[in-house]
């Protein structure tokens, strides 16, 4: 194999707690597979904090360490989102979202103080999840006339493709993923199947 598909990333959401001068920064860490995602996360912990005062975050996306996002939200340029961003990179996990939640103390930290305490806080989370070794997936749909369906559900099986979605009528549609390494064998083995089509989603 001429590459690595694999990455680290979390099992699951986890939680890190720092205090300095009356302010306290709380770290949620998520697993997360895009960046449709990320809103609607920050949503609910905006709803679930009301009185806090920043919503600072960082994302990772895909092996790729130039795929990423940082938000200040209202901190100093520089003091919160990238700190948090550079404990993802120095842990060497992705697909991963980390929100801080500051509740202001009354006394300004200042910048070392508050990259120092982002940068805690998003420790503490990491250090309470369970990293995970994945896979780099690509998501494709089939496209086929019923009369197929037996071959193509014949070799989704053989290669132990992950199904997401099917729908199975005169016309039928697969949606599936395929890890990257086995990718260009399972491509050549649908070229076989007459009057099947194949459409690339994105990669996971």
């Amino acid at each position: 194999m001429l590459f690595d598909d694999t990455y680290k990333t979390i099992e699951s959401a986890s939680e890190g707690m720092f205090r300095d001068k009356g302010s306290k920064f709380i770290a949620y860490a998520y697993p997360i597979r895009s960046e449709e995602e990320v809103k609607p996360i920050i949503a609910g912990l905006r709803a679930e904090h009301a009185k806090a005062r920043h919503f600072c975050y960082a994302y990772r996306l895909t092996p790729n360490r130039s795929v990423f996002r940082v938000n200040d939200d209202g901190e100093p340029s520089g003091t919160a989102g990238r700190p948090i961003l550079n404990c993802l990179l120095s842990e060497d996990i992705t697909n991963v979202l980390m929100v801080v939640v500051r509740y202001f103390g009354g006394t300004l930290l200042g910048v070392p103080g508050l990259i120092n305490a982002y940068k805690s806080a998003s420790m503490e989370a990491i250090k309470a999840s369970t990293v995970v070794s994945k896979t780099v997936n690509d998501i494709y749909e089939a496209y086929f006339d019923y009369l197929q369906m037996n071959d193509v559900m014949k070799l989704s099986k053989e290669e132990n493709l992950q199904i997401l979605a099917q729908q199975f009528d005169t016309s039928c549609i697969l949606k599936f993923e395929v890890r990257k390494a086995q990718l260009n064998q399972v491509l050549s083995k649908f070229d076989k199947i007459e009057g099947v089509k194949l459409k690339y989603l994105n990669t996971i």
